[in-house]
């Protein structure tokens, strides 16, 4: 593990992508101990400090932890699909909101994706995930449910949906479009949406996924797709007309005088 001593990126950074890339290389294993602060100070030349900033880094990326004790130390860590998972939620959760990404884009790849995964999830699907989703339907259908519940209730169903594939991989890769894309996409849908054509819908795709018929399942997300989009643009159209009737000089404040 080396670092570039004339590179302009800090030295604590520098190290952390040389154990980084250790690790992913195989270099060093799962649960193995990376060599003491003092030990890394020496083979990198720096202070312990540096070396103290550099393992912060790491941990914060959990690809390491820490131990105390006559045994303890920083080890490397077994990075969980669950865990990747959150790193990806939020980061794509990030990217959608910082970015000028058009809802029809984010709309258009995020069921793209799940429509790729159904013929899986019609196939491999376990009591469990049906299971999953029923109770989601049901919950969706309770009248007292408020908006967040309910947004909450339809990123559950599809992430049902997508572990029924059995592909903890293709799971991983989704959750960026359904626990990110999908709360982006309720927010914006929530005031226009007719609950229960959103329910009538979840049941539709259910039956198809338990009956094991993936075409089913795909033309209802294309179906779920439309009423998303449909939703969505009257709610920008609503939004849109308003902002130009507050602007309008026929409706300017009224003035104290």
């Amino acid at each position: 593990m080396k670092i570039d001593p004339d590179s302009n990126a800090a030295l604590s950074a520098q190290i952390a992508k040389a154990i980084r890339d250790a690790i992913i290389s195989g270099a060093l294993d799962v649960d193995e101990r990376l060599p003491s602060e003092a030990e890394l100070a020496d083979q990198f030349d720096v202070s312990r400090p540096t070396i103290r900033e550099a393992l912060k880094r790491l941990a914060a990326q959990s690809l390491i932890r820490t131990q105390r004790g006559a045994f303890g130390g920083a080890f490397v860590r077994h990075l969980s699909y669950a865990d990747a998972r959150e790193q990806l939620v939020t980061t794509s959760t990030l990217l959608l909101s910082m970015n000028d990404i058009s809802f029809d884009t984010a709309c258009e790849a995020r069921f793209a994706l799940e429509r790729a995964c159904a013929p899986m999830a019609a196939e491999r699907r376990q009591p469990e995930q049906l299971a999953i989703m029923a109770a989601e339907i049901a919950r969706q259908g309770e009248p007292e449910l408020s908006d967040e519940a309910f947004c909450a209730s339809d990123v559950a169903f599809h992430r049902a949906l997508i572990d029924g594939a059995q592909n903890p991989v293709l799971s991983y890769q989704l959750s960026g479009s359904i626990e990110a894309m999908q709360p982006l996409m309720n927010m914006i849908t929530y005031t226009a949406r007719s609950r229960a054509e959103i329910v009538e819908i979840h049941t539709d795709l259910m039956a198809a996924i338990d009956s094991r018929n993936a075409a089913s399942a795909a033309e209802t997300l294309v179906q779920l797709e439309k009423v998303t989009k449909r939703l969505a643009h009257s709610v920008m159209a609503a939004k849109s007309i308003a902002r130009s009737v507050a602007k309008s000089p026929d409706h300017a404040p009224i003035s104290a005088d």
